[in-house]
């Protein structure tokens, strides 16, 4: 005997469904050459600039003036030195007689400058132009003041020679030093002199063209290039400021 077969509806569980989960796909950029696009530099106005060139210049000439007065307090038309001591040499005169330089001796400042009597023209306006300044002291000042021409040409600047050039231009000593002595002294006192030769003309020096005032003290206070030596007055000012004050 058998029961009747039970049968019924098929239980299933309903069909899960939902949206597909996907991974987000990171796509990278496309290589190219162009550099990013970024905001130029606003262009300065031109009035801008000129202010800043000429502020930059103001400062510069504002330097270059505040260490001329740390040099020195007075305001020299030539170049102002630090007040180093001179060297002394020794020579002939275009007398003939020898001669020693000793900075400072007799309580006397001396114009100093090295050149050669066939310079053909930065020597003689050198001379004339210092005697020109000595010219304008009083007598007394006169009497402080040495003019001496160190020559950069012993082979030719013999003591004749030297005596009918120096006196020819005024008051001064020529002085003839010699070889290895005259570069001895030079290089004490920061001069150069090459000679050159010359076609047809034998041969000349180059040299440094700067005259040196040696006050009473022995030392050297300032430096004249021969292109200013003109400014008579501006170099006599020079002269007396250094002759009333002496370096201690």
């Amino acid at each position: 005997m058998t029961g009747p077969e039970l049968t019924g509806p098929e239980l299933t569980g309903p069909e899960l469904t939902g949206p597909e989960l996907t991974r987000p796909q990171v796509t990278a950029p496309e290589p190219t050459d162009a550099a990013p696009a970024f905001p130029g530099p606003t262009a300065r106005p031109w009035y801008a600039s000129a202010l800043l060139a000429l502020a930059g210049v103001t400062l510069l000439l504002l330097s270059v003036w505040a260490f001329a007065r740390w040099q020195s307090p007075y305001p020299f038309y030539g170049t102002a030195s630090q007040g180093v001591r001179a060297s002394g040499f020794q020579g002939v005169a275009h007398t003939g007689r020898p001669y020693a330089f000793t900075p400072g001796q007799g309580g006397r400042a001396t114009a100093l400058f090295f050149g050669f009597t066939h310079c053909a023209n930065i020597c003689p306006l050198t001379l004339s132009y210092l005697n020109k300044v000595r010219d304008r002291l009083s007598p007394e000042e006169k009497k402080q003041l040495d003019i001496v021409l160190v020559s950069v040409d012993p082979a030719r600047d013999t003591p004749e020679r030297l005596a009918g050039y120096v006196p020819f231009f005024g008051s001064g000593t020529g002085v003839r030093i010699p070889e290895p002595a005259l570069g001895e002294v030079a290089r004490a006192y920061g001069v150069a002199y090459q000679k050159v030769d010359v076609k047809g003309a034998g041969y000349q020096i180059n040299h440094t063209t700067a005259t040196y005032l040696i006050d009473r003290a022995g030392r050297v206070r300032v430096l004249w290039d021969y292109t200013q030596l003109p400014q008579v007055e501006r170099v006599l000012a020079d002269v007396r400021y250094v002759l009333e004050t002496p370096t201690p």
